[in-house]
Order: C-alpha cells, then sequence, then structure tokens
C-alpha cells in the first residue's frame, strides 16, 4: 500500500513538473501551450515546444503567459525591462530585480529570452569578418565531337547587415567558347560590385558603390562605375524589402582595338580603336528581396546612368535578378538573370548582352 502511494506520488510530481519549469500560454479558446517563449515583435510570439518545435501565436489570440525564464521586453518608447513575466488584463507583470514593472501588451515592440537578446546584440557590432550571408553557385558544360565547346557560369551574392549599415557583394560570369566557329570566343563576361549603406535614421540612409563590367564582345576591357548618393528603405519587413537610391557616379571605361570601321564618319567616341572614356552620371537604382515562404529568396537589383558630361542623352543600365531555391540547409538551387545595356557601344557590337546562369548553390553564415 505504501509503496502505491509513493508511485501515485511520483507520477503526479513528474505530472506536474513541466509546467513548473516552463514557460505557459493561454488562448483566448482556453487551449493551453507550454514550452519555451523565444521571441515576439508585438503581433506574434514564438514558443518552442518539445512535440511541435516552433509555433507561432498571434499576441491578439493570447489571454495569459506566464513564464519561469527571464524575457526581454523593450516597448514602443525603446525602453527594455528584464525578468519573468505574467500577463493579466492586457497587463504584462514584469518581475525584475528592481521590482514589478507593468508593461502594456499593446505598447510591447519586441520579447526575446536570453539567447535571442545574446545574438541581437553580437549582430549590432559583428566584425567585418562575422554575419556574412549568401552564396555562391557554378555550371560547367564540356561538348566534344562532332562540337567542342565550353561554358563555365559563376554566381556569388554576399550580404553583411547589421542595425546601422549594410554590405553588398556581388559578382556574376559567364565564358563560352567553340572551337569549330570563328571566332571561337562566343561569351566571356563579369560583372562585379560592392556597396555600402549607413542608416541615417530609421528610413534614410547614405550609399556608396562601385561596378565593375568586363565584356570581351564589345571589346571593353574595364568599366569602373565609382558612385554615392542617397537612400530610402521604402520597404522594410522580414519577408520583403525595397531600397530606393538616388545619386551621381564617375565612369571611367576603357576598350581595346576593335574591327577596323570604314569609312570612320561616326564621333571619335564611338570608334573602338583603344578609346577611354570618363564622364560623370545619375544613379537611379533600386534593390529588392523576397522571401517565398521558407526555401525560396527571390533579389532584384536596377541600375540606370544617365550620362550628363560626356554625351547627354547616353545611358548604361544593368539589371540583376536572382533566385535561391534551399534543398537543404546549405544547399539550393540558384538561377540568376542578368541584362547589361549601352546605349553607344563600340561600332560592330550590340547595345545588350543577357546572361543567364543556373546551377547548385552553396548557402553558408560567417
Amino acid at each position: 500500500m505504501l509503496r502505491t502511494v509513493k508511485f501515485c506520488v511520483v507520477i503526479l510530481f513528474l505530472a506536474t513538473v513541466p509546467g513548473v519549469l516552463a514557460d505557459q500560454i493561454t488562448l483566448k479558446n482556453g487551449d493551453r501551450l507550454t514550452g519555451k517563449i523565444v521571441k515576439s515583435d508585438g503581433k506574434t510570439v514564438v514558443l518552442h515546444t518539445d512535440a511541435a518545435g516552433d509555433v507561432t501565436i498571434e499576441l491578439t489570440k493570447i489571454s495569459q503567459i506566464t513564464t519561469d525564464q527571464q524575457l526581454h521586453i523593450t516597448d514602443k518608447t525603446k525602453k527594455t525591462v528584464v525578468g519573468t513575466v505574467q500577463e493579466a488584463n492586457g497587463q504584462l507583470q514584469v518581475a525584475t530585480k528592481a521590482g514589478p514593472v507593468e508593461v502594456p501588451v499593446a505598447n510591447v515592440a519586441v520579447i526575446r529570452n536570453d539567447a535571442e537578446q545574446a545574438a541581437y546584440e553580437k549582430s549590432l557590432h559583428p566584425g567585418l569578418w562575422h554575419g556574412w550571408q549568401g552564396g555562391a553557385s557554378a555550371g560547367f558544360s564540356l561538348a566534344r565531337g562532332n562540337s567542342e565547346t565550353e561554358n563555365l557560369a559563376l554566381a556569388l551574392n554576399l550580404v553583411h547587415p547589421t542595425e546601422k549599415d549594410k554590405i553588398l557583394a556581388y559578382l556574376s560570369s559567364v565564358y563560352t567558347n567553340n572551337a569549330l566557329v570563328t571566332p571561337s570566343l562566343v561569351a566571356n563576361l563579369v560583372q562585379a560590385g560592392l556597396e555600402y549603406d549607413h542608416n541615417l535614421t530609421p528610413r534614410a540612409f547614405a550609399n556608396a558603390q562601385v561596378t565593375f563590367i568586363s565584356n570581351a564582345l564589345q571589346d571593353l576591357d574595364l568599366r569602373g562605375i565609382y558612385g554615392g548618393g542617397l537612400g530610402l528603405h521604402a520597404i522594410k519587413s522580414d519577408a520583403t524589402t525595397l531600397d530606393l537610391i538616388a545619386g551621381l557616379n564617375y565612369t571611367h571605361e576603357t576598350y581595346s582595338d576593335g574591327p577596323p570601321v570604314t569609312p570612320p564618319t561616326i564621333p571619335p567616341t564611338y570608334i573602338s580603336y583603344g578609346i577611354t572614356d570618363r564622364f560623370a552620371a545619375l544613379t537611379l537604382e533600386d534593390d529588392f528581396m523576397r522571401k517565398l515562404g521558407k526555401t525560396t529568396v527571390i533579389t532584384e537589383k536596377l541600375d540606370f546612368y544617365p550620362e550628363i558630361t560626356a554625351m547627354p542623352g547616353d545611358y548604361q543600365g544593368t539589371f540583376l535578378l536572382n533566385v535561391v531555391t534551399k534543398v537543404s540547409k546549405w544547399l539550393g538551387w540558384q538561377n540568376q538573370f542578368s541584362d547589361i545595356y549601352v546605349s553607344n557601344p563600340p561600332v560592330g557590337t550590340k547595345k545588350n548582352d543577357v546572361v543567364l546562369t543556373t546551377g547548385l548553390n552553396v548557402t553558408f553564415n560567417h
């Protein structure tokens, strides 16, 4: 009999431990969820449970919250209090070391547990060699027999975001050669760029950027575009961002010797005989990002450069569209499309160059 009583007491104790040693959320419909609160954006709460993993709950559907862990609660005035929490009648009762503090649920901006808070504070000052996100893809094809072709396509996208600034680096390249035709070079195009944004206000930022382009089929050895300006965070959320930038740039481009021009009746700046162009232009740009579910990310970048000194009315533009779909945590499928347009290319070359690269993408976070 005594042994049976002891057994029942142990079972009763074990049954009550999860409720004591865990956070508990009670919904307005009476349901109760037990786990560990991870974070909240003021609209939803993420609760980590042993059975279902992370569960996202709308804050308006919660009637009561009780925690045994301390949470970091920031209101809309950016004041932060730390302590265990109990909710009653729309008020969060926070047991801080200095005493109880009430925070109206309607005024909550962010809630984080200790781990999330530590990650957030680290993200504010990650250091230049930490906090990078992005991926790289490569595709290669080789044919022999009735054709002798080689094709290599590369794409790289990196971003280093913090609360105060962002660094963006990108590269796209395609090389194609066919030994059975003359000339054998089918494509040899490289585009690379680096951008830096520094937030001035929550909506406005300063921008500095440099872009390099090389295109063998246009006899373009190297085009360097150095610019800067002001930007606007038109859309800024976890799922979607849209930045608009306007400014000025200085362009320096060098063309190697191209095919003979007979007769040379057009302006000399258009003739491809080892010429170098230098001019100022406007910079008009948009940078867009959209997350589709948990597996696919779309990024788009459009740059438009109308000349304002050398040949007013002429312009250049670049368009970059990148789609990455995750296959696993670190592996994905990447498709990248780029279009480079020049209104005044060398004689005998086309104004437009289109590049499509596709292949496996290796995603990393550092």
